[in-house]
């Protein structure tokens, strides 16, 4: 990792080698751009009128399938057309339909040991939910296998499973990567194991229930930790105990097992106790390459009643023609989720207490989206290539937007250089620095670097990597498409401000209003941040349209493969 810390006084070297090593594709040489009437409009109090609107208790939480969801889709298009851009959607609208089926899940549950019940209260015990489909679902006396974290882990010689059969059963799996201590200092953790305190995929829920629906359970059970899950259980409520989506289909998910669930942590110790095991024993064991599954002598049975219905969302989208003839078939993506969680009446107090706003998350990385829509479009002169702007549907509903998009583009992956994602934007201040999620994965950390250095800037790798954070939002299912991406996090070295404010503003975020009614418009913000940073993505974007080498993934990248096999078969 030292080898692609990219400090200021590296830059050079850097910005040389981005330029001289290899590319898919070749271009006409740079002409020079005039951007300082792009940046100059990039304004504060703008994003912060937009934000005002989708955050407002008129639209709702903007919810999928919801009026929230038509104000917020009438607003972007009204804006995009105010601008003058170009539709997005080749059939000349601005508008992509992305068909959904909507998921109300009302489950019971209760955990069988010997002749003792145990009775699960929905949702302050546990969790469920079901995309299958089925009106009601019944699973009885299902049998508990204990799965240590459910991981099958090749490169790490790691399989939790062991070959056993756990077809028809029930897993119960700890969340996160396994937390291998590191053999010369056990106050840290092995970096050569699941890369040590960053969360890898294997540590997010989403593998979890897909390796359960694999191996053919009928149902999964995470345990649910609030700090290696990175968030506390009542986001865990407010996320999935609602209506959940999937894309339509004539088959049940693949990604999912019958029925999948949370279980509270306290529950789960009581579980454990009930069968005569250690809960934090037994997750000690778990962190062994010798752990095998083990039998709990325990069932479970669930009884749960789905609602469903029909939705036809909508990602959103926008293009800026580039100027050269040849190069204006190649884009440069920006993408913000524009959804929340809506507005539940079933909360106490008024309207607005009722309301899931999610100002910051994400009604400021739409603000920014518009605000590079609006610097674009101020260019004296288009960039060589097209530039396309997407407002994405139900990312909070597992970027399900982005995996539309991304499977059903409107415009040849293999002829797409980067997607450039915004998912919560510095509401709090200039900083020294930018964190990258993700940082090494491509060679467009080295671009980046380049503007921010421009900037007086430098670029770091993220602070928090057991966030997990390159795994929870879009430019995923761009990556997972072979697509170079950038997702850039505001610093943590505020200007004027001591050491651990980014720290301690960030943890109080993910406490009190992450996933919650209370992210709402805040008096106390200071846009210069996001300006800034905003600025910093108009450069990223704008000199790769004109640069005359596509970005490429690093060869250590896991996302490597499928971009070469894109750009050597002409797949997408």
């Amino acid at each position: 990792m030292k080898k692609y810390l990219l400090w200021v006084g590296l830059l050079s070297a850097l910005v040389t080698l981005s330029c001289t090593t290899g590319g898919y594709r070749e271009s006409a040489p740079t002409p020079p751009s005039d951007i300082s009437a792009a940046l100059e409009s990039i304004d504060g109090a703008e994003m912060l009128r937009h934000i005002q609107v989708l955050a407002s208790d008129e639209f709702e939480g903007r919810a999928p399938g919801t009026r929230g969801e038509t104000l917020t889709v009438d607003y972007l298009i009204k804006q995009f057309e105010g601008l003058h851009l170009t539709p997005g959607n080749p059939d000349n609208t601005y508008v992509q339909r992305v068909p959904l089926v909507g998921y109300t899940s009302h489950p019971t549950a209760s955990f069988r040991v010997g002749d003792k019940n145990i009775h699960l209260k929905f949702p302050d015990d546990l969790v469920a939910w079901s995309l299958h489909g089925e009106q009601e679902l019944k699973i009885e006396n299902s049998e508990l296998v204990f799965v240590g974290y459910g991981v099958i882990a090749p490169e790490y010689a790691w399989n939790d499973y062991k070959g056993v059969d756990l077809r028809g059963k029930t897993l119960v799996m700890l969340i996160n990567d396994p937390q291998i201590p590191d053999p010369n200092d056990p106050s840290k953790l092995d970096e050569q194991m699941f890369k040590g305190k960053a969360m890898t995929y294997y540590g997010r829920w989403t593998y979890k229930f897909e390796m359960a629906a694999k191996l053919g359970a009928t149902a999964a059970i995470i345990v649910h930790e609030t700090i290696p899950a990175a968030y506390p259980y009542s986001v865990v409520v407010n996320s999935w105990a609602r209506e959940n989506f999937a894309i339509q289909s004539t088959r049940p998910s693949p990604d999912y097992p019958a029925l999948v669930s949370w279980l509270h942590l306290d529950r789960a110790k009581e579980l454990f106790t009930a069968t005569g095991y250690d809960f934090e024993t037994m997750k000690k064991a778990a962190l062994s390459k010798d752990f095998k599954p083990v039998p709990m002598n325990a069932t479970v049975s669930f009884a749960l009643k789905n609602t469903g219905r029909i939705v036809d969302s909508h990602n959103v989208l926008a293009k800026i023609e580039g100027s050269h003839p040849r190069l204006k078939d190649e884009y440069v993506i920006y993408t913000a989720h524009w959804d929340h969680f809506g507005w539940d009446p079933k909360l106490p107090g008024t309207k607005h207490d009722q309301i899931y706003h999610g100002a910051l998350d994400n009604a400021s990385g739409v603000a920014a989206l518009l605000a590079l829509a609006k610097a674009f479009k101020a260019l004296p002169q288009p960039p060589q290539r097209s530039i396309l702007f997407i407002a994405t549907t139900a990312e909070e509903q597992q970027l399900l937007g982005a995996k539309f998009y991304a499977t059903h583009p409107l415009y040849p992956l293999r002829r797409t250089l980067a997607d450039i994602n915004m998912d919560g934007m510095n509401l709090w201040g200039r900083t020294l620095d930018v964190e990258i999620v993700g940082f090494g994965k491509s060679t467009i950390d080295d671009l980046l670097a380049e503007g921010a250095a421009v900037q007086s800037r430098i670029v770091r790798p993220e602070s928090r990597p057991e966030l997990g954070g390159f795994y929870r939002a879009d430019h995923l299912e761009f990556a997972k498409a072979g697509v170079p991406v950038m997702y850039m996090r505001r610093g943590n070295k505020f200007v004027g401000k001591p050491d651990d404010y980014g720290r301690r503003m960030a943890d109080a975020y993910i406490a009190n209003d992450y996933h919650k009614v209370t992210d709402t418009v805040r008096p106390e913000w200071d846009f210069s941040g996001a300006v800034e940073d905003t600025q910093l993505l108009f450069r990223l974007g704008h000199g790769i349209a004109q640069r005359d080498r596509y970005p490429e993934w690093n060869l250590e990248s896991e996302f490597k493969a499928a971009r070469d096999k894109m750009m050597t078969q002409g797949q997408n």
